[in-house]
């Protein structure tokens, strides 16, 4: 199916713009047809001295009045055409951003940022640019093209007839050339997408090639990327740069028939010398038409290669999304529970989870540990259907979650991840995400809990202090505080930490654990640490290793195993009193 599918919903919705500026833009190409008429009226009139300064006058005003209706016309085209491409950008651009956020964790996994960012400004930008001007050139290369055609052949047949010899030769050639066009803009616009990659990749880690003195690498990296892109547009520029002085050539080699041919007719007065140059006059006008072509493919092209790329984003299907009679889920216990878990990242991978059971009730505390890659953060992003099992279930309140809808699953479960994620607002918003239902007294409560008031305290415009792009003016410890305070300001059934108190000291630490256990039995706590004093205290504590449970119980049931988690406790232990 044709991507022009897009385009035709906002198309419809703002017909009556639509209408209007091609209503106008008609009336300007008419218009122009008429002055043609009046020269020949001069000409012929001046050639047999049949003409004073009364009539001149007369031809000139009415040339005048001509040329304020077509001023007119022009601005009313221009606003409403110009108007309805701005519209549909905004439509299409407006609709790729809904359509990203609900696409799962996963595609942003295998999907480059900068491809994000190339489809929605350069493609977008060209899509505009072919429902604007593309649809003016359309328009004025139908109804100019067959009116001046028409005038053309009323003042002479034969000399029309030689005036358009070169238009197989240009409907060929603009066939051919848009083959190749389309094809060259799909590398163009795949190779920004690799430049506008390059340049965010860069500029995010502006401070690790500073620190690594890597100016001189990456300056020839990116002079790489560049020249590639030049390379690219390079090879489009040969193809439109040889398509546009063949239109020239061709358009100009219909001025030598009419020179030459009327000239001839003329002087044998077959035709007058005022039909003469009312014909050259609408060839000139005709010659727009002819020369629109190459513009107009190239708008066509440029806009069809980057609809087919918006297309197929948006042809793109959550992986993750509400089953067919999906359960509406208003109120939630917190009970959850994993039976028989298997999941993979890929069909062809180790599995990162293998075989996890276990239960966790409801206003129960839950502590999940072991060595890095043993399965931990998998085992979180399961619950809020971030990514889905491979195989077996997990429940909440006994029911699969693959059978609630998604948005309500999600509304239940407060989530610190383990490296938080800062916009570029104030810290209030970043907390609250401007929440109205949030009062002072619950942001106060959140930011008590996560040992974070002093800090924003320290700060001169406190809660209105601005962070920076992904919290680049705070230290790791404060956005992890502020992560944090945004996961315990939602009163969820179920929160989830990820790491929560690795980026702060001890005794910081102790004190959000302290905070989170004053409210025990209040939610479901699920906390996955490294740091073992996090969740000793916890109900029941797993310790995962190569997607496996290997021990699972209290603390004290553990530390009688003197396993894992035993000898890494002890040794935690050890490292904390002599820092101290």
């Amino acid at each position: 199916m044709s991507s022009t599918y897009l385009i035709k919903p906002y198309l419809k919705r703002n017909w009556h713009l639509l209408l209007l500026g091609f209503l106008s833009l008609v009336l300007v190409d008419l218009l122009q047809l008429i002055i043609p008429r009046i020269l020949k009226r001069i000409i012929d009139d001046l050639t047999i001295f049949s003409v004073d300064s009364v009539q001149l006058f007369h031809y000139a005003g009415w040339i005048v009045i001509i040329a304020v209706f077509i001023a007119g016309f022009r601005y009313v085209w221009r606003s409403c055409l110009s108007s309805t491409s701005r519209l549909v950008e905004e439509g299409l651009r407006n609709r790729l951003f809904s359509h990203l956020l609900t696409l799962s964790p996963a595609y942003y996994n295998r999907t480059k940022t900068g491809d994000l960012m190339a489809h929605s400004t350069n493609d977008l930008m060209h899509i505009r640019m072919a429902m604007g001007m593309g649809l003016v050139a359309l328009i004025d290369s139908v109804v100019l093209g067959i009116t001046a055609i028409g005038f053309m052949v009323y003042i002479n047949v034969n000399l029309t007839l030689f005036a358009l010899i070169p238009m197989p030769l240009i409907i060929i050639s603009a066939k051919v050339f848009s083959r190749r066009m389309h094809h060259m803009y799909g590398k163009v616009q795949a190779s920004f997408s690799d430049l506008t990659e390059a340049a965010r990749e860069r500029f995010a880690g502006i401070r690790i090639i500073k620190a690594y003195s890597l100016h001189e690498d990456e300056r020839e990296a990116f002079s790489e990327i560049s020249e590639e892109y030049i390379s690219k547009n390079m090879g489009l520029v040969r193809i439109t740069g040889a398509f546009n002085p063949m239109m020239m050539f061709f358009t100009n080699l219909s001025l030598c028939f009419v020179v030459y041919l009327g000239g001839h007719q003329t002087i044998g007065h077959t035709i007058t010398p005022g039909d003469f140059v009312a014909f050259i006059s609408y060839l000139a006008l005709l010659t727009w038409p002819m020369m629109a072509i190459g513009w107009l493919i190239n708008l066509i092209q440029r806009g069809a290669a980057s609809l087919d790329r918006i297309d197929r984003i948006l042809q793109t299907q959550p992986d993750i999304g509400d089953s067919p009679g999906a359960l509406a889920m208003p109120d939630i216990k917190g009970d959850i529970k994993f039976d028989q878990v298997l999941f993979s990242y890929h069909s062809y991978s180790q599995p990162a989870l293998d075989r996890i059971s276990f239960s966790i009730p409801a206003g129960g505390t839950f502590g999940i540990v072991g060595p890095p890659g043993s399965g931990k953060t998998s085992l979180l992003y399961l619950i809020p259907r971030m990514f889905e099992v491979t195989d077996g279930t997990i429940l909440v309140d006994c029911k699969d979650i693959r059978s609630m809808r998604l948005d309500d699953l999600r509304s239940h479960i407060s989530f610190a991840p383990q490296e938080p994620y800062l916009f570029s607002g104030t810290i209030r918003e970043n907390i609250t995400f401007n929440d109205p239902s949030i009062r002072e007294d619950d942001l106060m409560q959140a930011v008590e809990d996560a040992c974070l008031y002093e800090t924003v305290q320290s700060f001169a415009n406190g809660f209105d202090t601005h962070v920076g792009e992904k919290g680049v003016t705070l230290s790791g410890g404060q956005k992890q505080r502020i992560g944090l305070a945004r996961a315990l300001i939602r009163k969820n059934p179920i929160l989830i930490l990820d790491d929560p108190i690795s980026q702060v000291d001890a005794e910081t630490g102790d004190r959000i654990v302290d905070a989170i256990e004053s409210r025990a039995g209040e939610r479901t706590v699920i906390i996955v640490s490294h740091r073992l004093s996090a969740v000793h205290r916890a109900d029941n504590i797993l310790v995962l290793e190569k997607g496996k449970i290997v021990e699972s119980g209290s603390h004290s049931e553990l530390m009688d195993m003197k396993k894992y988690y035993a000898r890494t406790y002890r040794l935690q232990e050890l490292e904390e009193k002599y820092n101290v």
